[in-house]
């Protein structure tokens, strides 16, 4: 990580830890149910802030590595380094950091709308956890806003560390490849099975239990309890230790998935947090329409086989025919708008 990268990453993170905090402190001091107008509300502010990051990078993309003072030989360098899709020769130094720019907007854009897609089908899993655990409403959102700030830590060293591999090991990419088109295809199978969670077999919770003493009920919003001089965590921590389980599994499958559109390690952990600091607002407003949209869980699996696929192909032939970032993000949104059009025009019948 050079000067310029440390600085850029630095400030990034103060601002999202900042947000967060200012939740915490100043808006989860009552729980109360999140309701459908209110989630429309902040999934559509976080998605017009997503937007607006997408605009900066498109005008000072290059301050992520290279700060003010670059030259075109830093941009060549970062082209080779992670294979950005794009050509810079003969072309001036202005021209060369605009193409790079435009280049890195898209690549967060479209890993942006990759993870966004693919997190639905995570909050499918954690409205089944709370329903399982028996959680009120009301404290859905301290449980979200405290696996948002663990997923960010954890993001961040899983990114990282597969991009170091990718980085040494080229072939990590057909490894994640494979592992997409068997995710995909698995999840094509099993579109229509509902799933259902043991919540005292599952694993998580066996493990907590056996090494923390675990108080018998819940406590309103407590994650832990101190009684007759002795701590104990509440169900509700467990809750909150299954959704970050969950969110670890969802997360080999999510991030490989951005990889196959840059193997810039900045532009993934970028395009995942703006993803994940909407995931709240998204989780409230997708309960309210989980029924509408039958087809949406083909459509990822769908999406799930094109990027693996794409990841196995050799990227110089991509190179050859032009394929290039911009018709990855149409691909990907033609393959979401179809699902959702579908589920649109053929709602599922309920029975009489």
């Amino acid at each position: 990580m050079n000067h310029a990268e440390f600085l850029f990453f630095t400030v990034f993170i103060s601002l999202i830890l900042a947000v967060l905090l200012l939740d915490l402190g100043v808006f989860e001091k009552k729980n109360h149910v999140v309701k459908f107008r209110q989630a429309l509300r902040m999934t559509i502010l976080w998605v017009a802030v997503s937007l607006c990051f997408y605009l900066f990078l498109v005008f000072f993309g290059h301050m992520i590595h290279i700060g003010s003072n670059g030259s075109q030989g830093d941009i060549r360098l970062l082209i080779e380094k992670y294979g950005h899709p794009i050509k810079t020769e003969h072309l001036t130094y202005a021209e060369a950091l605009s193409r790079y720019n435009h280049n890195l907007a898209l690549e967060f854009l479209t890993g942006y709308l990759i993870e966004k897609s693919l997190s639905v089908d995570n909050i499918f899993v954690m409205v089944m956890i709370f329903m399982a655990f028996g959680v009120e409403q009301r404290y859905y959102r301290r449980v979200l806003l405290w696996g948002i700030l663990a997923a960010i830590v954890l993001r961040f060293i899983f990114i990282f560390s597969a991009s170091a591999l990718i980085l040494k090991f080229s072939w990590m990419l057909y490894v994640f490849g494979l592992l997409l088109i068997y995710t995909g295809i698995k999840m094509f199978i099993t579109r229509n099975t509902n799933e259902q969670i043991d919540v005292a077999h599952h694993p998580v919770v066996k493990f907590a239990s056996r090494r923390f003493p675990v108080y018998p009920t819940f406590l309103r919003q407590h994650f832990f309890v101190k009684v007759n001089g002795k701590w104990f965590i509440t169900p509700l921590f467990l809750v909150l230790l299954v959704i970050e389980f969950s969110d670890l599994i969802f997360a080999v499958d999510s991030i490989p998935a951005i990889f196959s559109v840059t193997k810039d390690p900045y532009i993934v952990f970028f395009s995942n947090v703006f993803a994940i600091l909407g995931l709240r607002a998204m989780f409230f407003l997708v309960v309210n329409v989980i029924d509408l949209f039958r087809y949406l869980k083909t459509g990822l699996a769908f999406l799930l086989v094109f990027i693996g696929a794409k990841m196995l192909v050799n990227h110089a032939w991509l190179d050859r025919i032009g394929f290039d970032t911009l018709d990855s993000l149409m691909i990907i949104a033609g393959i979401l708008s179809i699902s959702i059009l579908l589920s649109v025009l053929f709602p599922e019948k309920k029975p009489l």
